[in-house]
């Protein structure tokens, strides 16, 4: 493994309390339409801690600032044990709907009902106290550069979603989803192992044994057992997490940044679109909000802009051809960058400065910088073959990004040309459509409505009734009888002409 390793939880040092929100700084008082877009102001610092519209508790979009407070809090375990034949259970809860409420199982029925495993301490909150006392005492960088640290909060979904399940119901704002404390009232099962934060903070022997002990752990389940995981959330959202146990666990609902449909980071039949999910990155940069969009207007005198690493691999080799046809090119800037301190506030900088975001795959089809460009209002340029986006069941991305094929991009002149074709009214459109959008991107504590952790459950309660189906005819089939179908005959999603 890439870059300096961490001592064992074991030896992990006590947890210290270091109280960001203290730091968050002044706050902006906006109207009361733009918090439902949880609108923080242009100037807030990475902790910024918002006044909340539906109560006197506040909103922070803050990894740091949530996870402190979080781990300070009390979490009471008051979750009952399976009961003795839980099928029969389950099956009398699902009678009891079926026959008492006429709108089940249609989505108007309820909120999707989550049971939230109680795991071992070693696999929850003994690894975000690791992350959080060495997060200040290390400079740990990955073999191409990327901190380590801010690579966990990137893709720090797991925690976002976990952190909303378990908080109590008087300080929750989602309706979407619901915490049930019986197994047999629950649709699905959540599965709080923090597999990014286990990946880059322990030695790698530690985190190839820590990844056997959670997978024995959640497939003795009996709620895994009856189901062979197929109703299970598991958060694999960086794409090394979890993967020399993957091949267990390929049948439950992995929430991922992207499907790499090349097959250099997920086996063919792991992932599909069927049974997972795509969530955002957690972005790298700061909401431009109204009133930043509204100063930096006149200001974006740049085309096109792209801060990051001009060479990756697999479907990344893109860049570095985007970068022979692009350079010197009038209004246009490429910059090599990383995402530290420096890098973030120069790329923040760019995009603001910016009509136009370029949107290049890195090593696998999806890039955070997406969603850097998305809450700075810069306009994206998706340029990425194999790109499944996330939520593109409720969203419609046509309203606030351009598609381009590789092939024309890398065309002599062609992506120039293309963009200063777009006529000035499309513009204003797009960049009015980005302000709307970025709530869908903004991870928050509370998680508000229409945020990513709404979503996320509103994504997975509409593969309920397909992932019911599959779980009664593996129960009914007699093994070996006959071949199952297994839904990976799928056409991969493309920006080519067919």
């Amino acid at each position: 493994m890439a870059g300096k390793q961490f001592p064992s939880l074991a030896h992990a040092r006590s947890a210290s309390s270091r109280r960001l929100l203290a730091a968050a700084g002044a706050f902006v008082l906006l109207s009361a339409a733009y918090f439902l877009l949880l609108s923080p102001s242009s100037a807030r610092p990475a902790a910024a801690i918002l006044a909340s519209p539906s109560s006197s508790t506040t909103t922070t979009t803050s990894f740091l600032a949530s996870l402190d407070s979080f781990l300070a809090a009390p979490h009471p375990s008051d979750s009952a044990a399976a009961p003795g034949d839980l099928d029969a259970a389950i099956r009398a809860q699902e009678e009891a709907r079926l026959y008492g409420d006429p709108a089940w199982p249609t989505p108007a029925a309820g909120p999707l009902r989550v049971y939230v495993y109680e795991m071992p301490s070693k696999f929850t909150y003994d690894l975000l106290r690791l992350f959080r006392d060495s997060y200040r005492e290390t400079d740990n960088l990955t073999s191409n550069g990327s901190p380590v640290h801010r690579l966990i909060e990137q893709h720090s979904i797991d925690y976002w979603l976990w952190a909303d399940l378990i908080a109590p119901e008087s300080q929750r704002l989602l309706k979407s989803v619901v915490r049930v404390q019986r197994q047999e009232e629950a649709d699905i099962f959540y599965v709080p192992f923090f597999t990014t934060i286990s990946y880059f903070l322990l030695e790698k022997q530690e985190c190839k044994a820590l990844y056997r002990e959670a997978l024995k752990w959640v497939t003795d389940q009996p709620a895994w057992q009856r189901s062979e995981g197929r109703d299970h959330v598991i958060p694999v959202h960086h794409p090394w997490s979890f993967k020399s146990v993957r091949r267990f666990v390929k049948k439950a609902i992995w929430l991922l940044p992207d499907m790499d449909s090349t097959g250099n980071w997920y086996k063919p039949g792991q992932v599909y679109l069927e049974k997972d999910v795509i969530l955002p990155y957690v972005p790298n940069v700061d909401l431009c909000d109204l009133k930043c969009v509204s100063e930096t207007q006149s200001k974006r005198s740049i085309l096109l802009f792209f801060r990051g690493r001009l060479k990756r691999n697999a479907g990344g080799k893109i860049r570095s051809k985007l970068v022979e046809e692009l350079k010197g090119a009038e209004d246009i800037v490429i910059e090599e960058g990383s995402a530290g301190a420096q890098g973030k506030a120069a790329a923040q900088d760019g995009m603001r400065k910016s009509l136009f975001c370029l949107s290049p795959a890195g090593d696998t089809p999806s890039s955070a910088r997406l969603f850097d460009a998305i809450v700075s209002g810069c306009i994206p340029v998706i340029i990425s073959d194999d790109l499944e986006l996330p939520f593109e069941g409720i969203l419609d991305y046509r309203e606030i990004a351009l598609f381009v094929s590789s092939g024309d991009a890398v065309q002599p002149g062609w992506l120039v040309k293309y963009l200063r074709r777009i006529d000035s009214k499309r513009i204003r459109e797009m960049q009015s459509n980005l302000m709307k959008f970025s709530i869908h991107f903004l991870y928050s504590s509370p998680a508000h409505p229409l945020g990513p952790e709404d979503l996320t459950w509103r994504m997975i309660a509409g593969k309920l009734l397909n992932i019911k189906l599959h779980i009664r005819r593996s129960q009914r089939v007699v093994r070996e009888s006959r071949s199952m179908c297994t839904c990976e005959c799928r056409v991969g999603n493309t920006t080519k002409m067919l």
